[in-house]
Parts: structure tokens; sequence; C-alpha cells
């Protein structure tokens, strides 16, 4: 995809979200379909299948300002699961429904595989936190088999569900399937840990959106806000706390960017760990700065902000914890040596970039 191409996508995206109005719907509301078929539309979860495989043919790096507009909107839909999962069955050569069905990636399965005939098993076991689930159409997950790892697409309604939810209300349910005939393909085991970094590198993009939103709402709030006869941005302790809130904000999109530019270009662990560490760790202070300049307003559930402030402690946990990404990086770190982390670390990100140029 070009610059030009990904300027228009991004830009057609943005006018979107913000013509839909309220995109980040009370879940109350239920499921979206006007905004999903949509979505669907614009060939959004096909964006990183290749063109030769009816898709987009775009990049991560491409993928990023998506993910930036679903954050930035609160938009409460698995967009995000769905490309992924169709990345992956397109990696594996495992078909899957019309590109307007809604489908997502199962990140943990538990459960075992037995052969009915060529590509086709029953599985019989259960997918936990399933986003959306009861909404989909196909889940996709990977399963251990005797033979090796497989994709496998299952169909939802064979499934019994138990609804469940996020910090953010957003459903994550558990599907369980006793004897479900389905397809299945060989999935190289570089692609199931592929698909957790994949996974973390998307949230770091939401968050980053989402830490913009909230921001602006915030600095609006402050401009506006009235106190003893002035505006409460105009207080230094205010502008002081904003100043922190906003240098936070500035680095999980720096990071966010870095990361997805480094993925399109091949091997990234590193700098998605880096990437989904910092956006974690700046989500303590963008949820306490926002609140505290918006006040009690800001805690009651018809404002929006709590639309934003209760995803980011959702996704912070998703794909890796805090814990998970730092040892990641301390066990990065101490594999190639103490010595060699700073040549390490200047040799990636823009430098590799130039590099390729």
């Amino acid at each position: 995809m070009s610059t030009e191409q990904g300027r228009m996508l991004a830009d057609t995206l943005e006018r979107l979200l913000r013509d839909h109005g309220r995109t980040q719907a009370a879940l109350s509301e239920g499921w979206n379909d006007a905004l999903w078929r949509q979505l669907a539309a614009m060939a959004l979860p096909l964006l990183l299948v290749a063109e030769d495989e009816g898709g987009v043919g775009a990049t991560l790096e491409d993928a990023l300002p998506v993910a930036l507009a679903l954050g930035a909107h609160a938009v409460a839909l698995p967009l995000g699961e769905a490309l992924l999962a169709r990345h992956a069955a397109s990696r594996c050569g495992l078909a899957l429904d019309d590109a307007d069905s809604p489908v997502a990636l199962a990140t943990t399965a538990a459960g075992a595989l037995e052969p009915v005939e060529g590509d086709v098993m029953r599985f019989t076991g259960s997918l936990h936190g399933v986003p959306w689930g009861h909404q989909l159409r196909q889940v996709l997950a990977v399963v251990e088999h005797a033979d090796g790892l497989r994709l496998v697409a299952l169909p939802v309604d064979a499934a019994q569900c138990r609804p469940g939810h996020n910090a953010a209300g957003e459903p994550r349910d558990r599907l369980q399937f006793v004897g479900v005939p389905a397809h299945t393909a060989d999935c190289p085991g570089d692609l199931a840990r592929d698909l957790i970094d994949l996974g973390a590198l998307w949230r770091v993009g939401q968050m980053a959106g989402a830490m913009q939103a909230v921001l602006t709402r915030t600095v609006d709030h402050a401009r506006d806000r009235v106190q003893f006869g002035k505006p409460i941005g105009s207080f230094q302790a205010v502008q002081q706390q904003l100043a922190v809130f906003g240098a936070d904000a500035a680095a999980v999109a720096c990071a966010a960017q870095a990361a997805f530019r480094s993925a399109a270009r091949g091997e990234a662990r590193f700098e998605i760990a880096a990437a989904k560490l910092r956006a974690n760790l700046a989500v303590e202070t963008a949820t306490a700065v926002a609140h505290q300049v918006h006040g009690a307003i800001g805690f009651t559930r018809e404002h929006d902000l709590r639309h934003f402030t209760q995803r980011l402690f959702a996704w912070r946990s998703e794909f890796g914890s805090d814990r998970h990404w730092s040892e990641a990086l301390g066990q990065a770190v101490i594999a190639r040596g103490v010595d060699s982390f700073w040549a390490d670390l200047t040799a990636r990100g823009d430098a590799a970039a130039i590099e390729a140029a």
C-alpha cells in the first residue's frame, strides 16, 4: 500500500467513525451491525491478506492508522481480532467464510482433536476469553495435535456459550465444543508465538489512539471548566499533571509507530515487548490524571471518558501483562549479554529502517 493510499484509508476511516456518532456505543445497545458492515465493506478484515488471495495486501505499518482510529473512537467491535484471524488463516492456507462474517482468534484453547477425513477433525474442548464470541460466525484457535500444532476454524453456532466480559464490559465469552467437526490446517510453531505478539502489537495501537483521545478530552475539559473564577487548566498543578500525561501519551505513540514499522520489516518481538510494556505502564498515569481533572463527572456512566479509561485497563492485561513483557525483555537482554545491549538497541527501529531503505 502506497503512502497516499494509506493516508486515504486513514482519512476515510476517521470520517466514518466520526460521522457514525457514538461508535463507543454502550454495550447494552448490543452488536453494532451497521458499523461492522461498513468496516467489512472497506475490506478492513482482509487488510493483511495478500491481494492474490482476495485481500488488500497491506503491511503491518499500513495497519497502524486503523488501530489508532479504533482506539481513538473506542470502537466496540472485534475488527482487530478479525483482521488477525484472517491473517493467520491466510498464512496457514485455511479457508474461512466470506469477509462480511465476523471471526476472531482465541488465544487460549484447551481440548483435543480427532481425525475425521482429510483436514477435517472433531474438536472437543473449550476456548476462553473469545472476543464477542456469541456474535461470531467462526472462531479460530491453535490446538496441539499428535502431528503438531493445528489452526482450527470452529463454527460458533455449534458451541455452548458462557458469556463473560473484560474490565471494560467488552464480551469475552467461553465457548464449549463437544465433538464438533472443523476444518484445520498445519500451523507453524513460529506462527503460534507470532499471533500473541501481533495481538499485543494491535493493542498497543489501540492504546495509543485511546490515550490521545483521552488527553484531548482532558485538555479541553481543563480549558472549559471554571473554578474560583478561572479555568482549572490555568492552575500550575493541573498544567504539570497534563504535561506528564502528554509526555506519556507521546511516548506510547512513538513506541507504537516504531513497533509497527519494525514488524512490517521482519522479526520485531523486542520492539513489540518494549512498546506493550511502555503502553501498559502509561495506563496508570493516563487514567489517574484524566479522572482527577474531570472530577466526579468522569466517573458517571453518562460521561464517555469511562469508555476509554476502562478499555485502557482491560487492554493492559490482554496479550501480555506488565510482568510478561518485562520478563520477555529481560530474557532477550540476558540471552545476548549485557555488553551487546546498547549495540542491539541502536541497531533497531529507525536505524534498521534507514539501513533497509
